[in-house]
């Protein structure tokens, strides 16, 4: 286990953002972790807590808080939404006091934010969501945020945020983006839309991938792409990162997980009677990659058979 001591020795590192600030984190894994490390390296003092006693630095919740300043004490959440979050939040309500604030900065539903930002302010604390973007290059290149809450409880921890965002100005990696609720709602569409690119990518991929007699070297096509052409992105950089990797990608299952962010911004967009098939046909991709037969396929092809006579393939056959 990290000693809270150590954590301090480093606080005294010169801030490149802002004055220091000292606050707590609780949930230290991919994101987490890496977030961390980002805002100490700006010279922030950062305690956590994990339920991996090896890179937890104090044992318990109720320890963090007693480990942070007492005026105005900060804590940053980061555990898989939902109930891990509710639970979490629901104790630092306990611990916490008077102009106390929790940032949740993990994937929730933004309308649970609303009932998490009720709850703690019965008891004098506030609360912001913060969406966050980077995954596990964040750490190196920086996170774009979407935060929702009062300015003033932003401008507050605007130190913290301006340690996570990328070099370059402020308002094109940092968006207070509304009240409570818009910092998660507009992380959600963000990943509703990575959803629609990531199938397009992948879908031109296979297509190309299809005629090899005529294109032999895939990654060599989507290389060539990352430079002024109208598709470049830096999803596309990964895709020629992974290819390059693993050429025909022969070590990688086909099953796609969904972590929720696009099931719930199709139900926004269905609630609001918005049209969004590109994101809505990208989700239901990832259903399909999880079957090992299709039964929907298995009736088209009964289907043909019927009324047209065409011959039907058996499993066996295969």
């Amino acid at each position: 286990m990290r000693r809270v001591a150590e954590r301090r020795v480093r606080s005294q590192e010169p801030s490149t953002r802002g004055a220091d600030m000292h606050i707590g984190m609780v949930g230290l894994g991919r994101m987490g972790g890496n977030m961390r490390a980002r805002i100490e390296s700006a010279g922030h003092t950062v305690i956590g807590y994990d339920t991996n006693p090896e890179i937890s630095d104090v044992p318990s919740i109720a320890e963090l808080v007693a480990a942070l300043p007492e005026a105005g004490r900060v804590v940053w959440i980061m555990v898989p939404a939902g109930q891990p979050t509710r639970s979490v939040i629901e104790e630092l309500a306990e611990r916490l006091g008077e102009g106390d604030l929790v940032i949740e900065g993990g994937n929730s539903y933004y309308r649970d934010d609303q009932d998490n930002a009720a709850m703690l302010a019965e008891r004098g604390i506030g609360y912001l969501d913060a969406g966050i973007s980077g995954g596990v290059w964040g750490r190196e290149y920086g996170y774009g945020t979407m935060v929702g809450g009062s300015p003033e409880d932003v401008e507050r921890v605007m130190p913290i945020f301006d340690a996570l965002r990328p070099e370059g100005p402020r308002e094109e990696g940092f968006v207070h983006a509304g009240p409570v609720g818009a910092g998660h709602f507009t992380k959600m569409v963000h990943n509703g839309i990575e959803y629609g690119l990531m199938q397009a990518y992948a879908e031109g991929y296979e297509i190309i991938a299809s005629r090899s007699d005529l294109v032999p070297d895939v990654a060599a096509v989507l290389r060539a792409w990352q430079r002024g052409t109208v598709v470049r992105s830096w999803l596309l950089e990964l895709l020629v990162d992974a290819l390059e990797d693993d050429p025909g990608f022969a070590g990688i299952d086909d099953y796609a997980a969904d972590s929720g962010e696009g099931r719930w911004t199709l139900e926004e967009a269905i609630d609001n009677a918005v049209p969004a098939p590109t994101i809505a046909a990208a989700l239901f991709a990832r259903f399909a990659s999880r079957q090992e037969q299709s039964p929907a396929m298995k009736a088209i092809a009964a289907l043909r058979e019927e009324f047209g006579g065409h011959a039907t393939r058996r499993a066996d056959e295969r």
